[in-house]
């Protein structure tokens, strides 16, 4: 049956997922097209290809970012920041794998998903890649005058930078270069920046001929659209292509037949410690449709590496040998599986010991057995994540969509990677046995000589080597360079800088599909709440359908907790979970919560107030099934009332992972390090943020290291004092989310664990938050800065007002989107502001740039107050900030919000007025807005993550204005 250009391949009703899912191809060019139908309203689409690189240009990566800047029908500079301006979307992206590149969108509203498909599906198939789009986004030559240094530049050339300044994610990339020596997974889809300027245009462009064509192309859809719509949508798109052959040459890698080491060598900073080593140990597995055994593989990921508890994992940290687990774990996102596993934090010279520990452990648990209660707590964890399928804001269409295309893009049934009822009934089935766990070690591990060690030590020669490289690079290329071909590089920079700078032709900018503002709620979404007091705490219930899961958050008010404890948080939270109690040690806890709990997990709640105070809070965010409830109280009482806090070993564990943590953060997310340091100047909250998980945070558990060894008593003396301060009924919360009928059974036992706790008043303590009013240059080993500036604006003048939303969703999207990104060639860069504090904060990541960066900020202001808007441009920022406002919520997600608004006493009559001040923006309010900033150019604080380099050059040109602290 021929349904617009479509032929049904096979259906299949999933009711893991409970939708109904049907393979078609298209018949005259042979696309695929997976239609998953169900009652989900956060829709989901996605069109994708198969781009196996042939080199480490990062040729798709960069194509993948090029594809979005104009096409036939919509021929902007930027059609995917006018959507990311104007669309209620809950997602939309794309995304480069090492063979796969995806481009995905969701919404909830039906038109805004159809405009989303029209734009993304005309930017792939016909995009206006010019030379000048290879040259923005991938890489070019710079030079403004004769005489100056010829520099590369380029947005993902300098992302990249990035990438391979993090000693974390140069260790992956070397690990399946390892592992995949002779397939495209040894190489680098992201791109190598010393390799990336071997990228040409011809290949460029003939790498979108090949790959980006109808014949290649896997479609997905899901949600509660119109099934037939989809077909005719996509159809209508592809009737003009004619079927081509597209060659997907992904051998498999030949198999080792004895094991590998490698030892690569990194930029290390020169503070941290000694022991900056890190060492991978990892195997080459079957290929990933064999989706019984990738489940198998996960479940055995799990038992082996996936708690604190695990017998691998726990070996390597009992060792005393490394900080922390590095490797990928399980990954099954290549046609072959792989599982990686090892220690960051090593003395070079033990690397040979951590890979004995992991082979002995290995041989040890297939000889000897894996503690059943450690399989049980396993298999409870990963089917309970696969029935609750609980994604966050991420949209479950897409993520079910991510997994399903190693095996769909690699020639398997893309709904068997979804239906896992009968693979995971086989493996219980199995289990009945003894040994089967075992065994797969064996097979897998053991007897498998396909194996790679990749160990990364520091080396004092790595910058300097690769700065001469670059250099050289650049020096032999200008040498070669006659007046005309330098003067050629002169005028191209200059033409490239025109075409960034245009703006887009309103003929141009009314191609792209948008709402209207009567397409956007006028009312504020609302959730369910009933405030109770049980035996003196506060109880919240939301009434809200979980499908028969529990949701409990127990918070512990931290305004009652001394200064001296806040950096403490943390790690008392982990504490309370990962020590174990006075009749459990911690493997035995961690197993039990496996086995009968859906989870337990720390988090932290800090924020200004509405009414200019702050809530500070730490939860413990529990569920359980409802027939399981009863268990989850049990575990959290004895937590609560036996927690063994003496237990020396296991807390350095876990003060050196969150150490190690925070140390990768500086490279890897440094922007919002960056933002806590500037905002804790301003308020309270912030203030307790950047104690707890910022910069003071790292430096503070770099000492707190020394002190368990030195001092246990007086670290034990510390966390003792926390429990008995936090473990307080009156200074606690309980944020229950569930159906009214299974919380009229689960009320009495949350009464009863109440009733089981201390009371006793509680006094708030006063923090003196002030912090030095000076800017800062952090420095660490990197290619590339994180900037940030930022100051209160309340405190400067500025009315809080909704229009803000508005105001920003604007100027991110041009101002900051064009300076920051398209002319600077950073990754991104944005503004933001907190209106129950009243501070804003401008920030970039990847940034090549520093003051060029500060001179952008200070710009901002005139930027808005000489604007000259016309309605429809506002009511596009509109649609989006409203888009942004109405963020998709599971269940869980509803409660968890509903308790936010209580706790920062944002109540519905608040919100509803701030919706409307969002509905009202005028162009005045812009300008006002612009105004509000202009204090910020001298009375705002900078942050600068950056190499020392870097931040001596700034100094060195604006009269040493940043205080330098050595960070890594």
């Amino acid at each position: 049956m021929n349904l617009h250009g479509f032929e049904l391949v096979h259906e299949r009703h999933i009711p893991e997922i409970n939708t109904q899912a049907k393979l078609y191809r298209h018949l005259r060019t042979g696309a695929q097209l997976l239609s998953m139908e169900n009652s989900d309203e956060n829709k989901s689409f996605s069109v994708n290809f198969a781009t196996p690189p042939a080199d480490s240009t990062g040729l798709p990566h960069i194509l993948e970012h090029s594809v979005l800047g104009g096409s036939r029908k919509y021929p902007l500079k930027e059609p995917f920041v006018e959507l990311i301006k104007g669309s209620l979307n809950t997602f939309l992206n794309a995304m480069t794998f090492p063979d796969m590149t995806v481009y995905p969108v969701a919404s909830q509203n039906l038109q805004d998903f159809y405009n989303l498909i029209d734009v993304y599906l005309d930017a792939v198939f016909y995009p206006n890649i010019s030379e000048m789009t290879l040259q923005q986004e991938g890489w070019h030559y710079e030079l403004e005058k004769a005489d100056d240094p010829m520099i590369f530049k380029g947005i993902v050339f300098n992302e990249m930078k990035a990438v391979y300044s993090s000693p974390d994610q140069l260790i992956g990339q070397y690990t399946e270069e390892a592992l995949f020596p002779d397939t495209v997974y040894g190489l680098s889809s992201g791109g190598d920046p010393s390799v990336i300027p071997d990228l040409t245009y011809a290949q460029f462009k003939k790498f979108h001929e090949t790959y980006y064509h109808p014949s290649n192309a896997l479609i997905y859809f899901y949600g509660d659209d119109d099934p037939e719509e989809r077909l005719r949508l996509i159809d209508a798109f592809i009737t003009d292509f004619a079927k081509i052959n597209v060659e997907i040459n992904i051998p498999l890698q030949p198999k080792f037949d004895t094991p590998h080491v490698a030892t690569k060598g990194y930029e290390a900073g020169e503070d941290g410690g000694d022991n900056k080593g890190m060492v991978t140990v990892s195997w080459l597995l079957p290929e990933t449709n064999n989706v019984e055994m990738a489940l198998e593989l996960q479940i055995l990921s799990h038992i082996l590496v996936g708690t604190p508890a695990s017998p691998l994992r726990k070996a390597l940290l009992d060792s005393g040998l490394g900080e922390d687990l590095v490797g990928a774990g399980f990954s099954p996102f290549q046609r072959q599986m792989y599982f990686s596993t090892g220690l960051k934090g090593i003395a070079d010279a033990d690397a040979p010991k951590v890979e004995s520990l992991i082979l002995n452990t290995l041989s040890n648990l297939a000889e000897q057995g894996i503690d059943k209660e450690t399989v049980e707590a396993s298999m409870n964890t990963v089917e309970f994540d696969m029935r609750e399928l609980n994604t966050g804001r991420f949209p479950r269409g897409l993520a079910l969509m991510i997994g399903l295309l190693p095996t769909w893009i690699h020639g398997g049934d893309p709904m068997d990677a979804v239906s896992f009822e009968a693979p995971l009934q086989h493996i219980k089935d199995q289990l009945k046995k003894d040994g089967y766990f075992e065994s797969m070690i064996g097979q897998m591990f053991l007897d498998n000589a396909h194996r790679s060690t990749v160990v990364l030590v520091p080396d004092e020669k790595a910058k300097a080597e690769r700065e001469a490289a670059e250099q050289a690079r650049l020096d032999k290329a200008r040498a070669a360079m006659k007046e005309a071909d330098v003067q050629a590089v002169i005028t191209n920079t200059q033409t490239l800088r025109e075409m960034q700078e245009a703006p887009n032709s309103p003929e141009s900018l009314a191609t792209i599909p948008s709402l209207t503002r009567g397409d956007l709620d006028q009312k504020i979404k609302t959730f369910p709440l009933e405030k109770t007091d049980i035996q003196g705490a506060r109880v919240l219930f939301h009434d809200l359908p979980t499908n028969g899961v529990a949701y409990l958050d127990v918070g512990f008010n931290l305004a009652a907790l001394p200064a001296e404890y806040l950096p403490y948080v943390d790690l008392f939270g982990r504490a309370l979970l990962e020590l174990g109690t006075q009749t459990e040690d911690f493997v035995k806890l961690s197993q039990r919560i496996g086995r009968k709990t859906g989870g337990i997990h720390p988090d932290l709640f800090l924020s200004a107030t509405q009414n200019g105070g702050s809530a500070t809070w730490q939860f413990l965010r529990a569920k359980a099934m409802a027939s399981q409830t009863n268990e989850l109280i049990d575990i959290l009482r004895d937590i609560f009332l036996t927690v063994n806090l003496d237990n020396r070993e296991r807390f350095r564990q876990i003060v050196l992972e969150e150490k190690s943590g925070k140390e990768s953060a500086m490279s890897l997310g440094g922007q919002s390090i960056v933002n806590a340091r500037i905002r804790a100047h301003f308020n309270a909250a912030d203030w307790v943020s950047e104690q707890i998980n910022g910069l003071s945070s790292l430096f503070f558990l770099r000492q707190l290291a020394d002190k368990v060894e030195n001092d246990w008593p007086g670290v034990l003396a510390a966390l003792e004092a926390m429990r008995g301060i936090l473990l307080n009924r009156a200074n606690m919360l309980f944020n229950v989310t569930l159906d009214a009928e299974n919380w009229a059974r689960f009320q009495p036992q949350v009464a009863g664990l109440i009733d089981a706790l201390p009371t006793a008043a509680v006094t708030p303590v006063t923090w003196s938050t002030a912090m030095p009013m000076k800017s800062e240059g952090l420095t660490v080993p990197s290619q590339i800065n994180y900037v940030g500036k930022g100051a209160n604006l309340l405190d400067l003048g500025y009315k809080a007002h909704g229009s803000y939303r508005v105001i920003l969703q604007f100027l991110n999207t041009t101002f900051m989107w064009d300076r920051i990104r398209v002319q600077g060639g950073a990754y991104g860069g944005r503004g933001y502001f907190d209106h129950f504090s009243g501070v804003f904060t401008f920030l970039s990541w990847r940034d090549p740039n520093l003051l060029k960066t500060l001179d952008n900020y200070d710009a901002a202001s005139e930027f808005l107050t000489k604007l000259d808007l016309s309605d429809d441009e506002i009511t596009k920022s509109m649609i989006g900030a409203i888009g942004a406002m109405d963020a998709y919520l599971l269940p869980d997600a509803k409660g968890y919000t509903s308790m936010v608004h209580h706790l920062t006493g944002n109540n519905d009559t608040l919100r509803q007025k701030f919706r409307d001040d969002v509905l009202s923006t005028s162009l005045k309010d812009f300008r006002a807005f612009g105004e509000a900033l202009h204090p910020v150019k001298d009375k705002g604080l900078i942050a600068v993550i950056g190499s020392k380099d870097k931040i001596a050059e700034a100094n060195s040109q604006r009269g040493n204005f940043l205080d330098v602290i050595n960070v890594l």
